[in-house]
């Protein structure tokens, strides 16, 4: 690249800030065209903006640094409005604030937040909760100077005195992991390097094991055992995950008993164990992996549990002796339902407890070891998402579970499962002093596929309106590796709703929300099914004059953005604008890079485009590929410069041909954080930031100032 070009660019950014600063609107960047032929079974693809993948090149930073000043000199006008929103939004949180304390090994943990600081404090107290607090890791001292902080799997010692810590300061999910002697308060000269931050101690508190990430593709390669105060160059390497489409991981089981090594990739899954008290000796498989054959372990007693789809589409829980572990000697405990998808287990000393979704809901099974009596916990409402939350201990009669729904903030419950006895340990505060639960109504609607089938949506709205078509709609999706996203509530939402915005999460197939079928659905030669079903919600919330094309707009984010992105390639009119955060909209290209983080790993939900067939399918929907000449709504798009899920080239390549081929007078704006990646803004109030201007842009289409 010439020198002169870039300097042109940067030239011409300045021109643009200094158009911003005199309140006139600047004209839309313009990336440069330098066509790349890119030819794969015979077919060539001519891709013009293919160069904006060169990170350290100064003419791309340019450009993505002009087209944030071009969002900013477009939504201008919307600056006091954005800042009012932000102070609402964190004006609803309580700043002072403190999770539920959870018993583990003696000890009582929480984390807690000061009022106006950005990151959580980590605490415990020894014995009980009328101890003197001992601070572990106060992450709000550790973030000064950085852009961008975030701390993970924090894991304490089985003596207690250890901690280790998983720190990423660049968003690139590149964990340095460091250990902290919590007796003499100080920061130890073990540091490691490029891991997923987490770790598990052996059992005599100087072993750590984790795992090490590929430098340049960030797979989760290879376990490696640590002896605490040597060298990292000294560690051992005690597994390796050959196979570059599955991604490792090292935990503990509840029971303490067992180091567990998992291999999993989409379709499969295999693990090993080791006594946690001989950290130094072999692991051993509990069953080889399979294609086709998942399945999850949990220790109890001279047993292990086993969570798997063998011969069960929507999983069946089998036990199996420790020292007999293949699948031949699995015996069956719950069996296969055709309406009921086992998603996990949560095991105590006397008591099971089974995380169920039937007909689109979560359920809380317990069941008594003993003599196999159950029952389900109830839950009020129409419309909800529970989940098992921290139960370290195992012998307890009590289970703690969260609870949300789309009017209900986060609950804390500690489930008595003998006396079957709730006891609300907390609910998060709403500030404010007006919001009343009461004012809101949720329910589940459903939208009729194509071919017949019935897309639920979870929906919400103040009480008393009015179904007269002129309600501004936000519509959210997903719709990918089975992950399901369910209703719960959100208190910045209420910036919409109490502006008169409908919410509806469309819960389309590529989800498990009706079990692994629906999931089944939605993924590789199936894919299409997402994108329809989508659009089929938004033509019911239409036809049902919930709104219309002229108050619709759409949310997804990451697999949710390639959904954004496809939706308005097959039916742009449907909506008057989309919002589409860190999109991956450039999949058939992605998809061919194995050198690209989540590509070898993915190639069993999306296929793998070096056959001919898979190409072409993909082709048909990647929406980079597919952008032509036609008028689009409204959009916005967002990324980040340091995003390892989704690389910033993505957006930024979609919005340049955007730029270039669509032909109507819409807006058409992005957002490049270049200081973070996937997640956003680490801080606590920081990330609403971004909130409170993707809301403003929805209120600027709608024209509501305030």
């Amino acid at each position: 690249m010439k020198k002169t070009s870039t300097a042109i660019l940067i030239i011409a950014v300045a021109v643009a800030l200094e158009s911003c600063n005199t309140n006139t609107q600047m004209e839309p960047p313009v990336a440069a065209k330098k066509p790349k032929e890119l030819t794969i079974h015979g077919d060539t693809r001519t891709d013009n903006y293919y160069w904006l993948r060169e990170r350290e090149n100064p003419e791309v930073i340019a450009y993505l640094e002009a087209e944030n000043s071009y969002r900013e000199s477009v939504m201008k006008g919307t600056e006091k409005f954005q800042k009012r929103l932000f102070d609402e939004i964190v004006g609803r949180i309580k700043q002072d604030d403190e999770s539920v304390p959870y018993r583990d090994n003696g000890y009582f943990y929480y984390s807690r937040y000061e009022e106006e600081k950005e990151y959580p404090i980590y605490c415990r107290k020894k014995g009980s909760m009328e101890a003197e607090e001992e601070v572990m890791l106060n992450v709000n001292e550790l973030a000064r100077g950085y852009d961008y902080f975030r701390v993970g799997g924090l894991s304490v010692s089985p003596d207690n005195r250890y901690l280790a810590i998983g720190i990423d300061t660049v968003s690139r999910r590149k964990y340095t992991l460091y250990v902290k002697d919590l007796l003499s308060g100080k920061m130890m000269d073990d540091v490691i390097p490029l891991t997923t931050g987490s770790a598990e101690w052996g059992n005599d508190n100087m072993t750590l094991f984790y795992t090490r990430k590929d430098d340049v593709t960030l797979r989760s390669m290879a376990i490696y055992r640590h002896s605490l105060g040597t060298s990292k160059t000294r560690d051992v390497q005690v597994f390796e995950e050959g196979d570059e489409t599955f991604s490792t991981d090292v935990f503990k089981s509840k029971s303490k008993q067992y180091l567990i090594i998992g291999s999993s990739s989409i379709l499969s899954s295999e693990y090993r164990y080791l006594s946690a008290d001989n950290p130094e000796g072999e692991f051993k498989v509990i069953q080889p992996r399979e294609r086709g054959l998942e399945y999850d372990v949990t220790h109890y007693g001279d047993h292990f549990y086993i969570r798997t789809n063998l011969d069960a589409k929507n999983f069946r829980l089998m036990k199996t002796p420790v020292d007999r572990t293949g699948k031949e000697n699995w015996e069956e405990v719950i069996g296969h339902r055709e309406d009921v998808f086992l998603e996990g287990l949560e095991i105590f000393k006397e008591y099971m407890v089974l995380e169920e979704r039937k007909e689109g809901l979560n359920q809380l099974r317990v069941i008594r070891l003993e003599d196999g009596e159950e029952h389900y916990i109830e839950m009020g409402e129409e419309v909800y998402t529970v989940y098992v939350s921290a139960n370290p201990e195992f012998d307890s009669e009590v289970l703690r579970y969260t609870y949300s729904s789309l009017t209900t903030p986060y609950t804390t419950f500690d489930y008595h499962m003998k006396e079957r006895k709730k006891e609300l340990m907390k609910q998060d505060e709403v500030l404010g002093g007006d919001f009343d639960p009461a004012n809101y109504e949720a329910k589940r609607i459903y939208a009729v596929a194509f071919d017949g089938k019935k897309i639920p949506m979870s929906i919400v709205y103040r009480k008393g309106m009015e179904l007269n078509g002129t309600n501004p709609t936000l519509l959210y999706g997903y719709g990918s590796y089975g992950i399901t996203m369910d209703p719960s509530f959100s208190s910045s939402r209420l910036s919409l709703l109490d502006r008169g915005f409908v919410f509806a999460m469309a819960h389309v197939r590529g989800s498990q929300i009706y079990g692994r079928s629906w999931y089944e659905d939605g993924k590789l030669l199936k894919k299409m099914n997402t994108f329809t079903d989508f659009n089929s919600c938004a033509e019911h919330l239409i036809q049902e004059h919930y709104t219309s094309p002229g108050h619709l707009y759409a949310l997804g984010g990451s697999a949710g953005g390639l959904l954004m992105g496809a939706v308005i390639n097959l039916n742009p009119e449907l909506y008057k604008g989309v919002i589409a955060a860190v999109p991956f909209v450039d999949v058939v290209t992605t998809m061919l890079d194995e050198d690209i983080p989540l590509t070898t790993g993915e190639y069993d939900e999306w296929g793998n485009p070096n056959d001919e067939e898979y190409y072409y399918y993909m082709l048909s929907y990647s929406p980079y590929d597919q952008v032509e000449a036609r008028d689009y709504p409204n959009l916005m798009v967002t990324t980040g410069l340091n995003d390892s899920q989704v690389q910033y080239w993505e957006p930024a390549k979609w919005v340049a041909k955007l730029r270039d081929l669509k032909t109507d007078d819409n807006l058409l704006v992005m957002y490049c954080n270049m200081d973070t990646g996937h997640g956003g803004a680490s801080g606590r109030f920081e990330r609403f930031k971004e909130t409170a201007m993707e809301y403003a842009f929805l209120f600027q289409l709608e024209g509501i100032t305030q």
